[in-house]
């Protein structure tokens, strides 16, 4: 098979022929139909991260395909011909049900899907569980499915922030999982989705995602906030992972809010803990997403009760991987970036 490799830190990826794909008992092998490009992808590239990725690795964890192989332990559960989105994170296949499972939502002794412990889907073929796959009604496209990830990420944010009904929230970062996350406030009840973003054409996708108002993130936030909705934020999602940004985050923040941490930074920072003291401040980090925020992503799709086609600005082939991978450095009007095989 023909896929995305890394070679080096700071280098572009290589399209490289690999050894086909075997499935073991409990797996299955995917014909990838899309598959997005993640920040995350990026960070593990650059020679300042603290998550290196092993040379020869390929990426690619927010992806839909098509069902080409089933293992012998889970042909009750899949078919050739299947349509699925993958959860990127392969259980052991010990047990069912998962002996291993540690209350965090994914198998204690399972593997990541493209993070550089096994090969994602910036490829023709792509190697999942048997139970990791989501499967995608006919009126759910493949696009959409590669798609339930990054909404899954935000939808567990929302979910951790403990958001109450008619909430005043503030969204730094207008990025992927920031209208994710915008959407998800806005659908479960936020009275107020205000964003942080100096992008214009982010702005502009914010509006569609459900932000209802934009500030000028070179100003003092909260201030702006108030004037907008009359309080200042209950809840702050810090969505773009730059250093600095928690402690600002901190220093904008109201008395008494909480702060959600959902942007990966992969470098050193300083927070002021005496601001979080004085304030009595609330910092929750996030982490992916369960199984069941796929499942209800999937099921919002189906029914037309969210739009999430304005997400994806650009579809690249597999040979134009690379030079789209490497733009994303240095992004201009891109939001979400998806191979289409």
């Amino acid at each position: 098979m023909r896929a995305a490799v890394f070679k080096e830190m700071g280098k572009p990826l290589a399209i490289e022929a690999l050894a086909d794909l075997e499935p073991g008992p409990s797996q299955l092998i995917l014909k990838v139909k899309n598959c997005g490009i993640c920040g995350s992808d990026l960070h593990m590239t650059e020679p300042t991260s603290i998550m290196p990725l092993p040379t020869g690795s390929v990426m690619g964890h927010e992806f839909a395909g098509e069902v080409i192989e089933v293992g012998s332990a889970v042909k009750h559960l899949w078919k050739p011909g299947d349509r699925l989105a993958g959860f990127p994170y392969m259980c052991c296949g010990e047990f069912s049900p998962c002996a291993n499972f540690g209350g965090r939502g994914v198998c204690g002794k399972g593997i990541g899907v493209g993070l550089g412990q096994s090969h994602g889907a910036y490829a023709e073929y792509v190697k999942i569980g048997g139970w990791s796959g989501h499967r995608l009604p006919d009126s759910v496209s493949f696009r959409e499915g590669a798609l339930v990830e990054p909404l899954a990420v935000g939808l567990h944010a929302v979910d951790m922030a403990k958001m109450p009904r008619g909430a005043t929230v503030l969204v730094i970062g207008a990025g992927p999982v920031g209208l994710a996350v915008m959407l998800w406030a806005n659908f479960l009840g936020a009275r107020h989705v205000i964003v942080s973003e100096r992008a214009e054409v982010r702005r502009a996708a914010a509006a569609k995602f459900g932000a209802t108002a934009s500030i000028d993130p070179n100003q003092p936030l909260t201030p702006q906030v108030e004037k907008i909705a009359g309080q200042g934020p209950d809840i702050i999602f810090e969505c773009v992972g730059a250093p600095g940004l928690i402690n600002s985050a901190m220093m904008d923040a109201p008395r008494g809010s909480r702060i959600v941490i959902a942007g990966v930074c992969q470098q050193p920072d300083t927070i002021m803990p005496l601001m979080g003291i004085m304030k009595e401040l609330e910092l929750q980090f996030v982490l992916g997403y369960r199984p069941a925020d796929f499942d209800y992503v999937i099921e919002m799709i189906a029914s037309d009760r969210i739009d999430v086609s304005h997400m994806i600005t650009d579809i690249v082939s597999l040979d134009g991987l690379p030079d789209a991978f490497e733009a994303l450095r240095k992004p201009t009007h891109q939001c979400k970036v998806m191979l289409e095989n």
